[in-house]
């Protein structure tokens, strides 16, 4: 008697698919209305702007192979030999997942030679970086836990990082897919690997790199318009939205971008987290170095939302996340779920899905942090973190860093151990300001953010007249908070002190190594929602003068 068996679904990630259906003409039509929705939105760029970057690219290229060639000279190989030394650039984060959004800066990565040392990356490359046509920026920053040169070229942003093989020449067809390649490199080149060879790995696991692309790009405009995009402050950062998009793309391989975005919300907000999201099996590889493992190591299962990096040494991508940020994005997702559900059944516009967050406005009662410092360079040492998109930074390099944005994670982790709150929710950036004050009484008032329209308006020319003349720079970050339920049978008006976590999180900050009273500052005070200014000019900061603080320290 003959037997049949059902032939097994072709299977992406760790998994087979929940469904291998197409879209229907319901769900086609209603991604086309997406598309046109991203294109109103601004998400895409014009082709001059990507031509811009493509000529940009083209001019590092050859830069790099040129880099590589004069350090190779100086070593005394002969211009055949240090020709074919090569050097290749990489891109990774926006630009590579193919979702750049206008203005977005452009993350590279310089892969030379093991002749080619990174003190030649800081030294003769940004040399002669700073003497390429159309260049108008160029900062250096060995020390950072992943070395960085940032630049401004012909009006793009470029973030530059490098890896030295173990090769003796770079060749033109050169992947970094490989893990063997990772063999006898230091730290800090592995780290500046991680961030292309990650890019590499979700694209190649996707089904259909450009539905991924689609959902992806709905998907980080939605984030950033209800503030959530953001792994310093404790929410997600590009590279874990993708991998998240790309899991869902791997369950319906068939679907269309409209179908991947209505499913992505519907899974994500039942997730049964910390159940991790995973794009492959987590492997061992030829490195002695430490990869995600909540069965052997007890920090791993402390991941709230444990989103797995595929690339090897794999990491979770989002050890930031607290129980405030997490209950946060999952509203978040309840609320987005909702709305796609409106679109479908009820035809809702898809511009519902992006309005904009309400956190201005959300709570009675929030936490104002104020850096502030003597210039611009002082307050971006003392205030600023860069995160690079797939790279693992620890927490302890976190709890080492010495700037305010790093440490307000630590500030919400403090505050949701006050017995009477229930929620605190960082806003994901901070606002920048400089104002021209004229005496000391008018610094002590900005740092508290108390400025007057005059001072607000005041000119540098007209305040460099007054002889106590003084440039104050600030940024001001804030954290919403949700206080919770009387409990029952309590009696009394609820008392809300904050004094301890803010106290605790300013002791941390001044503790660091480099802070300099002289011209560094910081106050954090408890203040009511009347102070914060109400969208749309939020973002704009238009921050209004106000006496009405409930605390400060």
């Amino acid at each position: 008697m003959a037997t049949t068996t059902q032939e097994r679904p072709p299977q992406w990630g760790i998994t087979i698919p929940i469904s291998m259906n197409g879209p229907s003409p319901k769900e086609e039509a209603l991604t086309k209305s997406l598309m046109e929705e991203l294109k109103r939105q601004n998400t895409f760029e014009g082709e001059d702007k990507i031509k811009n970057r493509e000529v940009v690219l083209g001019r590092i290229s050859a830069l790099v192979k040129n880099f590589v060639f004069t350090v190779s000279k100086s070593h005394g190989m002969s211009d055949a030999v240090a020709r074919g030394s090569g050097g290749k650039i990489f891109t990774f984060g926006s630009y590579r997942l193919g979702v750049p959004r206008p203005g977005d800066n452009v993350d590279c990565l310089l892969v030379v030679p093991k002749h080619v040392s990174r003190e030649d990356f800081f030294t003769t490359f940004l040399s002669m970086l700073q003497e390429t046509q159309g260049v108008t920026q160029v900062m250096g920053v060995p020390g950072a836990y992943v070395p960085i040169i940032k630049s401004k070229i012909s009006g793009i942003e470029v973030d530059f990082l490098c890896a030295r093989l173990g090769l003796s020449s770079i060749p033109d067809d050169l992947e970094l897919a490989n893990d063997n390649l990772l063999k006898n490199l230091d730290e800090r080149c592995i780290r500046s690997l991680g961030g292309s060879r990650t890019t590499d790995e979700i694209l190649r696991l996707v089904p259909n790199v450009e539905v991924f692309r689609d959902a992806l790009r709905c998907i980080k405009l939605w984030a950033r318009r209800r503030a959530i995009y953001s792994n310093v402050m404790g929410f997600l950062g590009g590279v874990a939205w993708a991998i998240l998009v790309a899991r869902i793309c791997q369950l319906y391989p068939n679907q269309a971008a409209g179908g991947i975005v209505s499913r992505f919300f519907v899974i994500m907000h039942q997730w049964k987290w910390p159940q991790p999201v995973l794009l492959k099996p987590v492997g061992d590889g030829p490195l002695g170095v430490k990869v995600w493992n909540p069965k052997m190591y007890p920090q791993d299962r402390m991941h709230r939302t444990p989103i797995i990096t595929p690339a090897y040494p794999c990491m979770c991508s989002t050890h930031n996340v607290s129980a405030s940020t997490q209950e946060i994005m999952m509203q978040e997702c309840k609320r987005a779920a909702e709305v796609v559900t409106r679109i479908f059944d009820e035809g809702a516009p898809w511009s519902e899905l992006f309005e904009k967050h309400d956190f201005f406005s959300r709570y009675r009662h929030y936490i104002q942090v104020v850096a502030a410092a003597d210039s611009a360079e002082n307050l971006k040492k003392w205030c600023a973190v860069r995160y690079l998109p797939g790279t693992h930074v620890p927490d302890s390099i976190y709890r080492r860093s010495g700037t305010v944005e790093s440490k307000l994670r630590q500030l919400v982790l403090k505050l949701e151990f006050v017995e009477s709150l229930k929620l605190a929710h960082p806003y994901v950036k901070g606002f920048e300001r400089v104002v021209h004050c004229i005496d000391e009484e008018e610094v002590s008032e900005v740092a508290f953010n108390r400025i007057s329209d005059a001072v607000v308006n005041r000119t540098q020319e007209e305040a460099a007249k007054e002889p106590g003349y003084r440039t104050v720079y600030t940024t001001t970050f804030y954290i919403g908070l949700t206080i919770a339920p009387k409990q029952a049978g309590a009696v009394g008006p609820q008392r809300l002190d904050v004094t301890y976590p803010i106290n605790e999180f300013k002791r941390i900050c001044k503790g660091w190594e480099l802070f300099d009273v002289s011209v560094m500052d910081i106050h954090v005070t408890h203040i009511k929602k009347s102070v914060i200014p109400l969208p749309p000019e939020v973002e704009a900061l238009g921050l209004t003068s106000s006496s009405n603080q409930c605390s400060t320290s």
